[in-house]
């Protein structure tokens, strides 16, 4: 059971995050805008609600989850180094110099 839940990706890139903001921006004013409009013509608060809570539903289901269009520029991370396990000698350190005041 929990290998299917580690076959499921859960990364998103940073120009993936930057779009689904955008997306869910984009949706929250888009619905509210229409909500307001419809709310407004019909003398009805319900209405609005209704509409702003189905962009918000609407927007979560598309932004939440990692789709792969979230995921088309993965960072090219810097190869694993080994640390040596030398030490520096106190001799081959350079001596710290403070400004004078």
């Amino acid at each position: 059971m929990q290998s299917i839940f580690r076959s499921i990706p859960t990364e998103m890139d940073y120009k993936g995050q930057k779009l689904a903001e955008q997306i869910f921006q984009g949706i929250i004013l888009v619905s509210a805008t229409i909500g307001f409009i419809c709310g407004y013509i019909t003398e009805q608060f319900g209405w609005t609600v209704y509409i702003v809570m189905a962009g918000f539903a609407l927007s979560c289901l598309l932004t939440l989850p990692p789709w792969p269009m979230y995921r088309r520029n993965p960072l090219k991370w810097l190869p694993v180094q080994e640390l040596g396990t030398e030490e520096k000698k106190a001799g081959d350190r350079k001596p710290k110099r403070h400004p004078k005041n």
